[in-house]
């Protein structure tokens, strides 16, 4: 079994100006990879590239709207001009704005389905082609657990990520032996999603409800590293990562 050496991997990621995308970068960052951060919040990209830097880690950065495929594919073209190749492709850029199905939140629904889907089928079709012509690569896709469930109020946010659950897994199979999917699918972790919720009271209910006793978004950082220091004829599926107290899902 060849040992992967995470050490000099060019990995990018999206979403990552907050959050699990901004844990990520830093800890790569601190064993040694180069990471290529793309988000909209252009000032908070800067500041935590400015950070890795500081701290002597190399990292890059762009504006990118994942529900634009041109600004994608330009993130994984950014990423080879920058550091000569791209070894891993991290989808981690969503939304949740929670609402029961009755409140006709349509305008919501449309945008978890273009960023939480459409996003990763973008990143998708960013990396791939990069992957395929050196035969060699990595997705890491972030879901969440409600990728295998789903109760009032999480109905489209849950959909969302069954779907990825399910391109993660039909991807894995369709491509080269020499690419790997890997599944992240995080419990109640810190990060900004709950404020993505428009309803006053149900975010309110949300926080007070589930987003209790949160893993540090640290944590789902270091399971990425796992994934992708694994041996290279080890392909990590699936990691699902909550807090030890954490029952209701």
């Amino acid at each position: 079994m060849e040992q992967i050496k995470i050490e000099g991997k060019v990995v990018a990621i999206t979403g990552a100006s907050s959050g699990i995308g901004e844990a990520i970068a830093k800890h790569l960052a601190e064993l040694g990879v180069k990471v290529v951060l793309g988000a909209r919040r252009e000032d908070n990209l800067k500041a935590i590239v400015e950070s890795i830097t500081s701290n002597g880690g190399q990292a890059v950065y762009m504006a990118v709207d994942v529900t634009k495929p041109e600004d994608v594919t330009e993130l994984a073209k950014f990423a080879v001009a920058q550091f000569g190749t791209l070894d891993v492709f991290v989808n981690n850029a969503g939304l949740m704005p929670l609402s029961m199905i009755n409140s006709y939140k349509v305008k919501e629904w449309h945008q978890m389905i273009d960023v939480n889907i459409k996003g990763v089928l973008h990143g998708i079709a960013a990396a791939l082609p990069i992957f395929e012509a050196k035969d060699s690569g990595q997705f890491v896709n972030i879901t969440s657990v409600g990728d295998r469930w789903v109760g009032p109020t999480s109905t489209v946010y849950s959909a969302t990520k069954f779907a990825v659950r399910a391109i993660s897994d039909g991807l894995r199979q369709e491509v080269s032996n020499n690419i790997r999917v890997t599944l992240v699918a995080p419990g109640a972790t810190e990060s900004e999603l709950a404020n993505t919720i428009s309803d006053p009271g149900l975010k309110k209910e949300a926080v007070e409800r589930f987003r209790i006793n949160l893993l540090p978004a640290a944590a789902i950082a270091r399971a990425v590293a796992f994934a992708i220091e694994q041996p290279s004829d080890v392909d990590v599926n699936e990691i699902v990562v909550r807090p030890t107290a954490q029952k209701a899902y």
